[in-house]
């Protein structure tokens, strides 16, 4: 049934997201929906097409999220701190991102996932850049920064803040992070610069 694979999809990703890909079974998975293990085989035969499965779907749920929050936010900063929410609204609800969770444990992993988790990595630094990109252009972020290295830097900031969050249990550590890291991108901007009339020449 549709609804039982959407609920294993969904449980799945709340445990992989607290607990860890090698840390959780499908005794866990089983005992939370209550059904039976071998129901649970019959949507995913593997752990690792589970995986799979649930790294497809949050992919293009994640992408539809970016692409909205392109067109939706006009000003590029304002798109930034909405991405930002998105590693808060996570760690309010107890979760960690789930590109870090699946990083932590990059060794763990099944050998066909480890090119699926650096295509998620790039795919949040690639939509970085292009925003980063976009600000300098118009003036609202500075233009001495290097936009990949930008990238990185606000990538670092909101995961690696995430699991300080996690840690300490304060969601508002990533946001502080995030917010410095912003101030460097943000810092000696220029503005378009005012057309001054030019000095009359005497006759």
């Amino acid at each position: 049934m549709p609804e039982t694979r959407a609920r294993l999809l969904a449980e799945a990703e709340v445990l992989l997201r607290t607990r860890g890909y090698a840390a959780f079974s499908y005794a866990d998975l089983a005992e939370r929906i209550a059904i039976r293990k071998a129901s649970i085989h019959h949507h995913f035969p593997t752990k690792e097409a589970l995986l799979a499965a649930l790294v497809d779907e949050y992919l293009a749920k994640f992408v539809a999220t970016l692409a909205d929050l392109t067109a939706t936010q006009p000003d590029v900063r304002a798109r930034l701190r909405a991405y930002a929410r998105l590693f808060f609204e996570g760690i309010e609800r107890g979760l960690l991102p789930l590109c870090g969770a699946l990083s932590a444990e990059r060794d763990a992993m099944p050998e066909g996932m480890k090119p699926v988790l650096e295509r998620f990595f790039q795919l949040h630094l690639d939509w970085l850049v292009a925003q980063i990109d976009e600000g300098i252009a118009a003036g609202t972020l500075s233009p001495q920064i290097a936009s990949r290295e930008a990238a990185h830097l606000l990538l670092g900031a909101l995961e690696g803040g995430s699991f300080v969050a996690w840690a300490l249990d304060d969601p508002t550590t990533m946001l502080r992070a995030f917010d410095s890291a912003m101030q460097t991108l943000e810092s000696n901007r220029t503005t378009p610069a005012t057309r001054r009339p030019s000095p009359r020449r005497s006759s």
